[in-house]
Order: C-alpha cells, then sequence, then structure tokens
C-alpha cells in the first residue's frame, strides 16, 4: 500500500522548506505545527539524523467537512509533510496521501474531502519543480 505523495528536488533544503511553506499557502493550508527531527534525534539520542523537518498542515474547511463525517479522522490531522535533505543538493518533499483517510475509515463519504486535498497538495507539489 503505498501511502505518500512524494517529489524530488536538485535544491538544498533550508530553501525548499521556505518554497514547501509557500505553496502550501497557495493552496490554502497553514502550517500548525514544524518539528526538527535532526534537532530533536541529537538532543534526545545524540544520533545524527539528515536535515529533516515534519510540517503539520492543515486547510481548515477540507478539515471542518471531514470532521463532520467523521469525528475520530482528527487522529489523521493535520496533513503531515516531510522534507527532507536527499544528498549535498536535493531534496525530498512528501506529503501523506489524503486517500488514507479513507482506507483505514473505510467511510466513502470522505473521498470527496480526499480528493480535494490529493488536489491541493499535488498542485503544491508540483509547483516546486516548476
Amino acid at each position: 500500500m503505498t501511502y505518500a505523495i512524494s517529489i524530488r528536488l536538485p535544491d538544498p533544503f533550508d530553501p525548499t522548506v521556505a518554497r514547501v511553506r509557500a505553496a502550501l499557502k497557495e493552496q490554502g493550508f497553514g502550517i500548525l505545527t514544524e518539528i526538527d527531527m535532526s534537532a530533536t534525534m541529537r538532543e534526545k539520542l545524540g544520533v545524527e539524523l539528515e536535515d529533516y523537518v515534519i510540517l503539520g498542515a492543515c486547510n481548515p474547511a477540507l478539515a471542518h467537512q471531514a470532521l463532520d463525517i467523521e469525528r475520530d479522522i482528527g487522529l489523521l490531522l493535520p496533513c503531515n509533510i516531510v522534507v527532507r535533505a536527499a544528498g549535498p543538493a536535493a531534496t525530498l518533499v512528501q506529503a501523506l496521501d489524503p486517500q488514507v483517510m479513507v482506507r483505514l475509515t473505510g467511510r466513502d463519504e470522505l473521498r470527496t474531502v480526499a480528493d480535494e486535498a490529493t488536489h491541493r497538495l499535488q498542485t503544491a507539489l508540483d509547483g516546486l519543480t516548476g
């Protein structure tokens, strides 16, 4: 089972994170959380990890629609976006596929919301390659 929408960019990490934030904003997503996995692993475990952040993105209108259908869907929100270094001058950007909501819950009524979220996330990622 696939659960990610991914792109690899020939760009360094820091500018890519900024571009991902802007692309998500253009598609109506705000960033609710940011977890710097590199810093967390270094601080808590003394382990070095490539530059790696998890952005918790939320489109309030889509989240509201999903919550109206399935209150427990909050367990799958916000949409997680991973941005991580993939070499000296490359970055991988991954989004959790919103269709996972439909598959995990078995609620077909979520398909419209998942389709719209998928379209917006894919549009944001596609905008990074242009």
